[in-house]
């Protein structure tokens, strides 16, 4: 850019602007304002499964149908045999069952049909 004197009417302009920006600071206004998101109660999901907690969380759909690939997909894992093969594994029950927290948190219930490989997960009242 070639040189721009002061005295002319563009350099007058830019020696405003350029002391307006360095004089602009206030000591009485906060240089930036920190916005966090409000702290959330973490659930009681195991890690593993926290993905397709979240998934299921956004979702403002009443029924969610997801099938084993996709539930591969957002775990980044694939689910244990007994998921594959007993529709107990999703419905829950039992006392080492964490893993059902992942919808239950979620406010939702899993219905699977292990035929089809999908899993539909309905928003609970």
């Amino acid at each position: 850019m070639p040189h721009v004197s002061l005295l002319s009417p563009v350099g007058r302009i830019m020696a405003t602007v350029a002391t307006w920006f360095r004089g602009s600071r206030r000591e009485d206004v906060p240089v930036s304002f920190r916005i966090t998101p409000p702290d959330e109660a973490k659930p009681p999901v195991p890690a593993a499964y926290m993905p397709l907690y979240t998934y299921l969380d956004r979702r403002y759909a009443a029924t969610v149908v997801l099938t084993f690939e996709q539930i591969e997909a957002l775990l980044g894992f694939a689910p244990p045999a007994p998921a594959l093969a007993d529709a107990a594994w999703w419905t829950g029950g039992g006392a080492n069952d964490r893993h059902t927290a992942a919808w239950t948190a979620a406010r939702r219930s899993a219905a699977p049909q292990l035929s089809a490989r999908i899993v539909t997960f309905e928003r609970l009242p």
